[in-house]
């Protein structure tokens, strides 16, 4: 299905929160990964359809370091001791109280848009979320992916101007 793409809360709220200031990841990375792409769909249509996914969703998928559906990339947890370091339970850990905190599932559909209006109401003290990072990183998060939904719930650009 062409307008539907298999994604992590957490990369969602990434694209969103680098909205904020037109940090767009917009060109390939050398892990291969499509956080270009899919980047590039949510901004394009507010009406993409997202199915929350807690395993590799397609920015995964052709990662150097997506192995069978598993992510075998490791974080550099020297300065977060209680942050595991396989990126794998990192990143679940972080899914899974995005999902408690906006009532969504593994498997369940929202559009973009739908999605950015329950983060809006959800955006307060991201600290609960991010409890293992440096406090002043995350409250910068936090104003950043305020910015980035109040900028993307109101604009109706297109991609191709954020490049200029």
């Amino acid at each position: 299905m062409e307008n539907l793409i298999r994604i992590k809360p957490h990369h969602f709220i990434d694209v969103i929160t680098s909205f904020s200031a037109n940090e767009l990841v917009i060109k390939p990375h050398k892990y291969n990964h499509h956080v270009h792409l899919v980047t590039k769909k949510i901004v394009e249509n507010k009406d993409l359809i997202l199915e929350i996914e807690l395993g590799a969703d397609d920015i995964c998928m052709p990662c150097i370091h997506n192995n069978k559906g598993i992510c075998d990339d490791m974080l550099d947890i020297s300065n977060r001791p209680k942050v595991p370091s396989m990126k794998r339970e990192w990143n679940l850990i972080l899914d899974k109280r995005w999902c408690k905190r906006l009532n969504l599932e593994q498997g369940e559909r929202i559009t973009a848009l739908d999605f950015c209006i329950l983060l809006k109401d959800s955006s307060n003290n991201l600290l609960e979320i991010y409890k293992e990072n440096d406090k002043e990183n995350t409250v910068k998060r936090e104003i950043n992916l305020k910015i980035g939904l109040k900028k993307y719930l109101a604009s109706n650009v297109n991609y191709i101007e954020l490049l200029e």
